[in-house]
């Protein structure tokens, strides 16, 4: 499903239905509020999570990418903990890469186990559980702050820097699982996705916050390919596909069409079919995200390109003092 527009408006103009839904979303903060009283699992070993204040993506994959990249090269053994959103195995089980498949397990957890062990788990006290007895000397736990179910070291909350937190009102009023004020108490850093000018107009809509501020920007992968003039049919199904589709223009592609898909939506035989059958008759290639790659069949991804991003931060040094005060 997509999020409604009203979600997105600015908190000064919300409109009439934000209005009307909003004590729903004050019963909707109220259950997380009550929920998070719940005691969690102490782990082991530290555990940062990976979360965000709104329904829908924010950056949260190629944060956690990142992370395994830069805790991997101060030398120890990372391991992610997942839900397994869109995947049907409740786990907890290690995900392999060769043998499973979105549909079981979830595209994100299938793409980051490209870089790291990751585990499914519904149950995430459960998946840390299993991580630990497999050695991980920290687990990166991929969602989950407004789940009790397990106590992080640290909490990196992440958000998109041009969507902001919306309207400022909690779900179903706005995006809000919780409200900002409330979230940003519990975190440890946030980090702001988005290119400068995003940047500067998110900072101007923040004002004072009181833990410390990450930046960073997704950055396309050139990986030998030159896309300054190439045809392609671009289709996405993640939580904003004009981004992805304005990345592709940037880096020089000619964007015939974007194909806007729902959020994780499973990639049918019939769709692909049509959309191979469009960008043949228009001398165009077929390209998608590195997510939506991950829900491709396994006999569709010769066939088609994938526009591979990741996240550049501007500035380690906040999140750098936190893991050195964890050990790491």
């Amino acid at each position: 499903m997509r999020a409604p527009g009203f979600w997105w408006r600015a908190p000064d103009r919300p409109g009439v239905l934000p209005r009307v839904l909003s004590p729903l979303g004050w019963l909707y903060a109220a259950g997380t509020a009550r929920r998070l009283r719940q005691p969690g699992y102490a782990p082991q070993v530290p555990v940062i999570c990976v979360g965000n204040l709104t329904a829908g993506g924010a950056g949260k994959t190629p944060t956690v990418i990142a992370l395994i990249e830069r805790l991997g090269a101060r030398g120890h053994k990372v391991h992610v903990v997942s839900r397994g959103y869109g995947g049907s195995l409740n786990g907890p089980i290690r995900v392999e890469e060769t043998r499973h498949t979105a549909a079981e397990v979830g595209d994100e957890p299938l793409l980051l186990s490209a870089f790291a062990p990751v585990w499914v788990a519904r149950d995430r006290a459960a998946g840390v559980r299993a991580a630990e007895a497999a050695g991980a000397e920290v687990i990166l736990m991929d969602d989950g702050f407004q789940n009790p179910a397990v106590r992080p070291s640290l909490s990196l909350v992440v958000v998109d820097a041009a969507k902001g937190f919306g309207n400022g009102r909690c779900i179903p009023a706005g995006p809000l699982r919780e409200p900002v004020a409330t979230g940003l108490a519990r975190a440890d850093l946030l980090l702001s996705i988005g290119d400068p000018a995003a940047q500067s107009r998110f900072d101007a809509t923040l004002g004072t916050i009181p833990l410390p501020r990450l930046r960073g920007q997704l950055q396309p992968l050139q990986m030998g390919m030159d896309w300054t003039g190439q045809r392609v049919l671009a289709f996405a199904g993640i939580a904003d596909p004009s981004r992805f589709f304005a990345s592709l223009r940037a880096e020089g592609a000619e964007v015939i069409r974007g194909e806007a898909l729902a959020d994780h939506e499973m990639l049918s035989e019939t769709l692909l079919r049509r959309l191979e059958a469009e960008a043949a008759a228009a001398g165009a290639q077929l390209v998608t995200t590195e997510k939506d790659a991950a829900r491709l069949p396994a006999h569709w991804r010769p066939k088609v390109l994938t526009l591979v991003v990741r996240l550049k931060l501007d500035d380690w040094t906040p999140l750098d003092a936190h893991l050195d005060r964890l050990g790491l």
